[in-house]
């Protein structure tokens, strides 16, 4: 049998090779078949994870909230130090200085990326900004993000703290975070389906925890651009679920 591991389609470009040697390392150590399978958008992840094509995943918090409640899905493990975190960002040189600054009518680039969009939305509330007095403009990846601010197509852009760290020191310079979320306990985790979890699930857990031991998977770990992995307890699950869970509301 061959199961199909997929990772959220938010991670760094830099990083997709990675994926590639993190599968390899993951037949050896289970030896299983493992097919991995990299989305281009959110839509046609989901899409795949409806029609039960998906055994693991990386993913990011708010599509993890579905597959633990409604597919069964049990989460083993999580990136070690590493939250999700969003930022909001606008010119350097630009008018806006604080977020009370903007206006309706503000126009927002974003991805299609669900827990950074919805962390976003929740930093404008002290502007009194929302769905019905923004305008609100979906791009395919961060990098077009940036370009639309560049631009000056955009008034804000809606950022993963993580993807705007990658950008070169030109880019950042033009731009400036106006607010930066701190929640912490909101991240990626690492899912198990209900076909692989029941022989494979405890071996995958115990063999991503000893990544940090050896040399050569630590060379996977930085082929993925994680210091490690730590493990997600069901209580760590259930907590950030309720916690997404709150503040989409």
């Amino acid at each position: 049998m061959t199961f199909n591991l997929t990772a959220s389609p938010d991670f760094s470009p830099d990083h997709i090779a990675g994926w590639y040697v993190f599968n390899t390392w993951l037949q050896r150590k289970l030896d299983v078949r493992i097919h991995l399978e990299l989305y281009d958008s959110f839509e046609a992840q989901r899409k795949a994870i409806e029609d039960e094509k998906i055994d693991l995943i990386y993913a990011n918090p708010y599509d993890a909230t579905m597959l633990v409640r409604e597919k069964g899905f049990r989460a083993i493990a999580a990136p070690m130090g590493k939250g999700d975190e969003a930022i909001i960002a606008v010119l350097d040189e630009g008018p806006v200085k604080e977020i009370e600054d903007l206006k309706p009518g503000t126009r927002i680039a974003a991805t299609d990326d669900p827990d950074v969009n919805m962390i976003g939305r929740i930093m404008l509330e002290p502007a009194d900004l929302n769905a019905n007095n923004v305008e609100l403009k979906t791009v395919d990846s961060y990098a077009i993000v940036a370009k639309r601010l560049l631009r000056g197509e955009a008034d804000v852009g809606f950022f993963l703290k993580e993807a705007y760290g990658n950008f070169s020191p030109v880019v950042r310079k033009q731009l400036r975070p106006l607010v930066t979320s701190q929640i912490h306990v909101i991240r990626h985790v690492l899912l198990v389906g209900p076909r692989f979890s029941p022989n494979y699930g405890e071996p995958l857990c115990h063999a991503l925890m000893a990544m940090n031991t050896e040399a050569a998977d630590k060379k996977v770990l930085d082929a993925l651009g994680l210091p490690g992995w730590e493990k997600q307890t069901q209580e760590d699950t259930e907590f950030m679920i309720d916690l997404m869970d709150t503040l989409k509301f």
